[in-house]
């Protein structure tokens, strides 16, 4: 705040000075205008590519591991399948960290039924995630598998 006398009434005068207030405005903006592009934006999503139509098929142990969250008809807990081959909620992580250990490529995908809970197939995310051998876990809807 400053304040001066030497006006014609002879009275004192108070103004604030705001040139303080907008150096730390012009600070504020120049920090955010540098900060905004480097926050992060959107989810790395995985997405199966079909194999070229000349090529034969890989080996099968170089092949894609998808793990299937079944619904069950009866409401009971659903049916999980590693490739075709069935496999228990319990065994899960044991089976996944055998396939995965020997592999270079450590990508999964899940892929869950229409009617199946998310929680259930957000169960499988967790059990691959705490076996520590998978790097990357995609998603398979049907639209992918549809080839849309």
């Amino acid at each position: 705040m400053a304040m001066s006398t030497g006006n014609a009434g002879g009275g004192l005068t108070c103004d604030i000075n705001v040139t303080p207030m907008i150096d730390v405005l012009l600070v504020l903006l120049i920090i955010f205008m540098v900060i905004t592009p480097l926050t992060p934006k959107g989810l790395e999503a995985l997405v199966p590519q079909p194999p070229p139509p000349n090529l034969k098929q890989p080996p099968p142990d170089n092949r894609t591991i998808v793990v299937q969250v079944l619904q069950q008809p009866n409401g009971a807990r659903s049916k999980l399948k590693i490739n075709q081959d069935d496999v228990s909620w319990n065994d899960l992580g044991t089976r996944l960290t055998d396939i995965f250990k020997t592999r270079a490529e450590r990508i999964m995908f899940v892929k869950g039924d229409d009617d199946v809970q998310f929680q259930e197939v957000a169960q499988v995310i967790d059990v691959a995630k705490g076996t520590q051998v998978i790097d990357k876990i995609g998603l398979i809807t049907a639209k992918i598998e549809a080839g849309q």
